[in-house]
């Protein structure tokens, strides 16, 4: 047996470990290494499946430095299986698997199964849309108001942004809701509530995410702001417990308002933060719920990547 043999067996018995125990690093490294691909290969391979990462972040990433966290960074994970001639969710899976042994947090691995899941069937939805990964929207705030209905569910959402475009002929934005476990998205409506109209609207039935297009009365110019608000009409799914609001990165304010139905209230609620879908949850904070409008609020007065939500417990 050659050198060169004996060295892809040693490298193919290491992978084969690497998966069934992780941790992801390992794994990744192990990856490479078995297909023999220095790192700018591996970012040439990943641009062409339409993801970009950097060449430091693939190092961070085997060295165990960092891991792979946001949506897009998510959406690489899956492209390295791929690309690596791994088996479907291997490395997926031991992200998963950290996420829970690391913090404890059994909810983890579907936070990360769901996030992947959701993350490509918005990447599909955005495309019948034409709608590119930049909008061309910046965020100067965004106040969302959610009102809970008799049944404990998700009975509506509204959203009033404020944005100012960072490029010219910006004409449109495109609105992204998330339902409830259960949701049947083309059960759905979307408002144009004031300064838009809806366009074309698109789901997902077993993710429960709908997109819809919101066409401007007017093409904005590079630094121009503009005020909009729309609302969707769910009360699809069950008993809803929480609601949270993903940020990709820094922003400006953001208010979020739940209101609760007299038939049904609640008997706790809090605030939270997460870095990310695997971090445990941090900030958390009672929330009183008040007397006459039934309903709690937490105001971001200037957002960092991450996730935000308000949470509550019924009896």
């Amino acid at each position: 047996m050659s050198h060169a043999t004996q060295h892809a067996d040693v490298a193919t018995a290491e992978l084969d470990s690497a998966l069934r125990g992780g941790p992801f690093h390992v794994a990744l490294r192990a990856a490479i290494a078995a297909r023999g691909l220095p790192l700018q290969r591996v970012q040439h391979h990943l641009s062409r499946h339409g993801v970009k990462v950097g060449v430091t972040s693939l190092s961070y990433w085997q060295q165990g430095a960092r891991r792979p966290q946001r949506p897009e960074s998510l959406r690489a994970v899956r492209a390295l299986e791929e690309i690596l001639e791994l088996p479907e969710e291997s490395l997926i899976r031991l992200l998963a698997e950290a996420g829970e042994s690391t913090y404890g947090l059994r909810s983890a691995a579907r936070s990360y199964r769901s996030l992947v899941e959701a993350s490509g069937v918005l990447d599909q939805l955005l495309a019948e849309l034409d709608c590119p990964p930049d909008g061309g929207l910046h965020t100067l705030a965004h106040h969302e108001r959610l009102r809970i209905g008799a049944r404990r569910e998700l009975a509506e959402r509204e959203s009033h942004h404020i944005v100012r475009a960072h490029r010219d002929g910006i004409d449109r934005f495109v609105a992204v809701h998330h339902g409830d476990r259960g949701a049947t998205p083309e059960r759905m409506r979307v408002h144009a509530l004031e300064n838009c109209r809806t366009g074309r609207v698109r789901w997902h039935r077993d993710t429960g995410v709908l997109a819809a297009e919101l066409l401007f009365d007017t093409r904005l110019r590079a630094g121009d702001t503009f005020l909009f608000r729309y609302g969707v009409e769910d009360g699809t799914a069950g008993a809803s417990r929480e609601y949270v609001r993903g940020f990709d990165s820094p922003g400006g304010q953001y208010a979020l308002q739940v209101c609760f139905d007299a038939a049904a209230l609640p008997v706790r609620c809090h605030r939270f933060a997460q870095h990310s879908a695997a971090a445990p949850r941090s900030g958390c904070q009672d929330l009183a719920l008040s007397g006459r409008h039934r309903s709690v609020h937490l105001v971001e007065p200037r957002v960092r990547t991450g996730f935000l939500g308000i949470g509550w417990d019924w009896e």
